[in-house]
């Protein structure tokens, strides 16, 4: 953990939260600025600025408890659908430099924006990417 990271203080029990589960490895909580009733954040409370500093364990148990989460807020709050998001870099919309995983339950009608509009995959770019994975 470390000292000046808000969420390893949230994760520590430093600064109160409204906790809906927490474990050796992980708190998850309540987000403060929610898109939907019932918008919770996966904090993993060991620190990692993001997905690619996490360890393969501690992301392996994120997606566990997220799906045991969500599904208890989907149920409970009659949720319609739920996003699950996990931002990545400054460009991708990281506003803190902790890993954390978004639950937010969807509703018909919500005015919740996770989304894009669709592209269209160039045989250029196909070409490029399968290379990667050769």
């Amino acid at each position: 953990m470390e000292d000046n990271c808000i969420f390893c203080k949230i994760a520590r029990g430093d600064i109160p939260s409204a906790t809906l589960y927490e474990d050796e490895d992980l708190r998850v909580i309540l987000d403060l600025g929610p898109a939907s009733k019932g918008h919770a954040l996966v904090i993993p409370k060991e620190h990692a600025a993001n997905l690619f500093e996490l360890s393969d364990e501690t992301a392996q148990k994120v997606i566990v408890v997220a799906k045991k989460v969500a599904a208890k807020l989907k149920e409970g709050l009659c949720a319609d659908g739920l996003n699950l998001v996990q931002n990545n870099g400054a460009a991708a919309g990281q506003t803190v430099d902790h890993f954390h995983m978004h639950l937010i339950p969807r509703y018909e009608n919500d005015t919740v924006n996770v989304g894009w509009t669709p592209g269209e995959l160039s045989d250029t770019d196909k070409a490029e990417i399968l290379k990667l994975f050769q």
